[in-house]
Formats: C-alpha cells, structure tokens, sequence
C-alpha cells in the first residue's frame, strides 16, 4: 500500500476538539486521526464527574439506609476486647461503609444511636445485643431478664478478679472434692439468693468503674451483697481440676462471683477459666449473632427482620440509661 500523510486534526470538522473521524483509504483500510489533549482532558473530567456523583448517590442510599435501622439484633462477641470497644469498632464499621464521617462533640448526641444491652467480660465471648436507633429503648426492659452461660472453673486456684486474666491470690488443695460433693453445693445457688459482686466488675464508685480504679492500683472495697435469680445450674463435666457448668440467671449476676463461692463452699478455692454467654434473651448463640464478617448494613437489616419477630408485639418502654463512651452504649451490667 501507499503511504499517505493525515490530515490535521482541524481540517475534518469546525477546528480543534471535534469528534475523531476516519477516511476510507484502498480496500478496507483507515486512517485514523487521535483527538488532541483538550478533547482527552474534557472527556475525562465528564467521565470522573459523572463517577463521583454516582459514588455521593449510592454513599447517601447506603447512609439513609443505615439511619432508618432500628430494633435489636445480636453479635458475636470473641475474647479480648471490652463490650464497649466492641460496640465503638461495630459503629465504625457501619459509618464507613455508608461513607460517613462522624464529628464527636461533647454534649451532643451521636447522630447512630447504638447501645448493647449487658456488659460481657473482655475474657469472656458469645452473645452481645445490640439496640439501634429506636431499639436502644427496648434495651432496659426486653433483656434483663433470662441469660444463660457456661463456665469452666478451675479448684484450687483464686485470683484478685474471679477469673484466668487476674492474677493469682490463693491456692489450695481440692483432691478431697468429689462430683457427689460439687453436685450438692450447686442446690445452695439456685433459686433467689444474695450476691457479692465481684471487685473487679463494671460497678462503679464516685462515678468511675471498679475495675478501671482496681487496674489504677486504688483499694476498692466490696459492695454489699445484692439479690440475684438463678433458674437453673447444672454441671456438665467434671475432671478435677475442671469442671463445667450450664447457668441460667436474671440480671446483674455474676458467673466469676457464683464460681468463687462454689470453691469456697467446698473448703478450697476457685475461680473461672472459661466463660460463654449462649444466650441472653430470645437471641441464641447458635441461630442469631452475628460474626464481624457479617457486619454490613444490610446483613444487620436482615437480622433485625428476623430477630424483632422474636419479641413481644407490645413491649413495656423503659427508659434507658445510654452511657458514652465516644459513641453510645450500654444498659445493665452482668456476667
């Protein structure tokens, strides 16, 4: 074929910025002529425009979405962090995928109401209810009810905070227990009875949680026992030094304070190795929380229909004390 030289960029349309064209050349052949560097910058800038207002349109959707969520739901709680900062890392989650960014102020409100409704240790993993939105105010008055846990307890060994994270206080012999032995005491904790809290708990004094006062090195003093309800306790296993229990309780017990005492009952001592909390409420373990690779608005909106039909058509509003904490939280402490 021949060569031949293109025309200028102008010389196909009204000058520079016109459209790309083409000019037949012998048989099937095309000369084609490339748009200059305005065209380029033109088409991309519509091109990045049209993007960036499709982002802002599905970020507001996703956002208008996550602020309409309201009711309970349940999440998994592993071992390690507080309930607290939990919630905070939950809450962020959500934020970030609805493309917020939240301003915290003191004295003003969150604008994602978020709660949970019942401490769990940072040692201890399971079930953790979640309130949002309007759901914070069902926190108080559906869930301080029924909770069930199981523990592994360990004889012969007591710490300065009931469980395996403390550090060690006492130890005595416990080869003199037999399962007959354990299985009697347990008749003395079940039904209504009087509690002493642990020191190392979410209970506060002058405004500050014992167990952040315990951690400063300030003496703090016990709080006088309380009542408390336990529906049903149970051993499961029992292989000296371990032994395993099934607890189902009302609100503000304490499985490392019924733990302690086991052990003291049986002339020795105990505290808690393992704790798991299987249920609290309606919401179960193995059928309605929710693992952190779930946590995306519209797994929580899924759950939320499923887990609102669990509760009374008509519950009784209580209100309920949020405590903040950069973001929102909590209700009645228990464990």
């Amino acid at each position: 074929g021949h060569a031949r030289r293109g025309r200028g960029w102008g010389e196909w349309g009204p000058g520079a910025g016109a459209s790309p064209v083409t000019e037949p050349w012998g048989e099937g052949v095309c000369v084609c002529v490339a748009p200059p560097p305005l065209a380029w910058a033109l088409c991309w800038g519509l091109a990045s425009r049209v993007c960036q207002e499709l982002g802002a349109l599905m970020a507001s959707t996703s956002a208008d979405k996550l602020f309409s969520l309201s009711g309970l739901f349940a999440v998994y709680k592993p071992k390690g962090p507080t309930s607290a900062n939990l919630l905070n890392h939950l809450k962020a989650k959500l934020l970030a995928e609805a493309g917020v960014q939240e301003v915290v102020r003191k004295r003003k409100k969150p604008s994602l109401k978020i709660g949970h409704g019942g401490t769990l240790d940072s040692a201890a993993s399971g079930v953790l209810v979640v309130g949002i939105g309007k759901g914070t105010k069902l926190l108080g008055s559906l869930l301080a009810g029924s909770k069930k846990y199981t523990a592994i307890g360990e004889l012969g060994k007591a710490t300065d905070t009931l469980d395996a994270t403390g550090k060690v206080t006492e130890e005595k012999p416990y080869d003199q227990v037999t399962k007959g032995d354990l299985e009697k005491v347990l008749q003395k904790f079940t039904g209504d009875i009087m509690q002493v809290p642990p020191l190392c708990s979410a209970l506060k004094k002058d405004g500050q949680r014992l167990s952040c006062l315990m951690k400063k090195g300030v003496a703090v003093e016990a709080k006088p026992a309380r009542p408390v309800s336990v529906y049903n306790l149970s051993l499961q296993n029992f292989q000296p030094p371990l032994f395993t229990l099934d607890v189902e309780c009302g609100g503000g017990f304490y499985v490392r304070s019924l733990v302690s005492d086991i052990g003291k009952e049986l002339s020795s001592c105990a505290s808690v190795r393992e704790l798991t909390r299987t249920k609290h409420g309606p919401f179960t373990l193995e059928e309605h929380t929710l693992h952190e690779d779930k946590w995306t608005i519209d797994e929580i909106a899924r759950s939320l229909d499923n887990c609102m039909s669990l509760l009374p058509e008509e519950p009784s509003h209580k209100k309920l004390k949020i405590e903040h904490s950069g973001e929102s939280a909590v209700s009645c402490e228990d464990k």
